[in-house]
């Protein structure tokens, strides 16, 4: 006879019911082997008085039970486990693991991307102050205009259907409101058939991968790239070619040369800043990038990842703005403008490229949101967008200025840097003999956290011993203290070399 008494365990704080809580202990037990079909089960009064609980949470339980068919009520003998379940060989009994959820291990087989694991410091804590690679400070969002619009959005009637299914290009009123903005902002002279919602600037570039890349076909970045686009191709299925970066961005004089070679099918920039390095591509190059794709007939996958974002000088409008072939596939987003919560980007491009882009996320994403597109419309449209972004520009090229001067005076003997015109992040080189693996084990210490990324930035291997700080997310004290503990970690090297 199964012990009941001593492996129900009914708990009178928890939230959940003790007829429930009984009726799912039952059920584990019997999907576990140790209640087999057939079993006869104790009668409501025996087991009540058993568990020390009124006879009629016994009942409710049992009913409960026989609703959903594990147990059944023979008239005249009892009440049992049902007999045409599965038998199941019993494990050996062990109080502790059938109460804990020791599923930690699958018992099918799946596949296995290596390329998308990222090593993450096991060191975070809320007390570190952590260095970014270059994202917005988040502190700086609009949250009242949002919540704002956002409510009275919700609060007229004829939106309500919002709450449904919509289209998968995304909401109406949003890709209308980017045909005006973009076309006044980056150049572009584009219509609604050309646009498609996206969950962020990644799903355009995981949407447009998947279109070009499988097959092993060959996408060529650039030699230090976004390491997570880079992941993204080689999960489509591509194969990467590197062609080198300098001052002047990616070299499309080496990329003329492979393209005699071999078949390419895509190129990769982030022209406006690239990334990590922050260069910009030259309007040489532009022009002779556009040529190439047109030559070679391949795509361009422009990510103008921080275009709002330029601090010299007027921004460099964007390759999509001089593609009158068809061969350029712009991609950008609200992350860096507004949030990285703000969910919200766009894939532009020919519109049978863009239809095709379509039906493959229907089948990933249904939609989007479409109560927050709405929103983001009504900002755009109302200038509440422009205004944000004019606010947030001034912000950051204080913070570079400050961050930039500080590192200079401060760290110059250790870091060899340029002055980004624009962006979130400076790419510093550290000198030798200078590593940062020493450097960010001694960081800890003073409780500064560094992002690993000049592991993942060395895409060739050439240990450039590049890293990207992020400055827009600190405020001037932030930069301050930052700078400050960085200058604690080399005197401490210093002292003990």
């Amino acid at each position: 006879m199964f012990p009941f008494k001593n492996n129900i365990i009914l708990t009178r704080t928890a939230n959940r019911t003790l007829y429930l809580q009984l009726s799912d202990q039952l059920i584990r037990y019997i999907k576990s082997g140790k209640l087999p079909p057939a079993t006869k089960l104790p009668g409501s009064r025996k087991l009540a008085e058993d568990l020390m609980i009124h006879r009629k949470t016994v009942i409710a339980a049992y009913d409960e039970l026989i609703s959903q068919g594990w147990i059944e009520t023979i008239p005249a003998k009892g009440t049992f486990v049902t007999s045409t379940l599965p038998i199941i060989n019993p494990k050996d009994f062990d109080k502790k693991t059938s109460i804990r959820n020791t599923k930690n291990k699958s018992s099918f087989s799946y596949d296995i991307r290596p390329h998308l694991k990222r090593e993450l410091n096991k060191n975070t804590s809320k007390k570190n102050v952590r260095i970014e690679d270059g994202v917005p400070d988040h502190r700086l969002a609009p949250i009242d205009e949002i919540a704002k619009v956002y409510r009275n959005i919700t609060k007229k009637h004829h939106h309500r259907q919002l709450l449904t299914y919509g289209s998968v290009y995304g909401n109406y009123d949003l890709r209308m409101a980017l045909v005006t903005y973009l076309n006044q902002t980056r150049g572009l002279r584009i219509t609604i058939d050309q646009i498609l919602i996206t969950r962020g600037s990644q799903m355009g570039i995981y949407l447009a991968s998947q279109l070009l890349l499988r097959n092993r076909k060959r996408i060529v970045v650039g030699s230090t790239n976004y390491m997570t686009a880079d992941n993204t191709f080689t999960d489509a299925g591509g194969i990467i070619e590197q062609v080198p970066v300098d001052q002047n961005g990616i070299n499309t004089i080496v990329l003329e040369e492979l393209c005699k070679i071999k078949e390419i099918n895509a190129v990769y920039v982030t022209s406006h800043h690239h990334h990590p390095t922050t260069v910009t591509l030259s309007a040489k190059r532009r022009m002779h990038l556009l040529q190439l794709a047109k030559k070679y007939n391949f795509a361009v996958i422009e990510d103008d990842y921080d275009y709002d974002f330029h601090y010299n000088n007027s921004p460099i409008l964007p390759l999509a703005s001089n593609d009158i072939n068809g061969n350029v596939i712009y991609i950008g987003g609200f992350t860096k403008i507004i949030a990285p919560a703000m969910r919200i980007g766009y894939l532009i491009g020919p519109k049978d490229f863009v239809d095709e882009a379509a039906d493959l996320r229907r089948i990933i994403d249904r939609q989007g949101d479409q109560l927050l597109e709405q929103t983001l419309a009504q900002m755009i449209k109302t200038g509440d967008v422009q205004r944000h972004c004019n606010k947030v520009l001034k912000i950051y090229k204080q913070r570079r200025d400050l961050f930039c001067a500080l590192m200079k005076n401060k760290l110059g003997d250790y870091f060899d840097f340029e002055i980004p015109k624009g962006g979130m992040a400076v790419w510093v080189k550290l000198k030798k003999p200078y590593d940062w693996d020493t450097i960010s084990k001694i960081a800890l210490e003073q409780s500064l956290e560094i992002t690993p990324n000049w592991k993942r930035y060395d895409n060739d291997n050439s240990g450039h011993n590049g890293i990207r700080i992020g400055f827009a997310t600190m405020n001037e004290e932030e930069i301050q203290n930052v700078i400050e503990k960085l200058v604690e970690v080399f005197y401490s090297i210093d002292k003990n070399s």
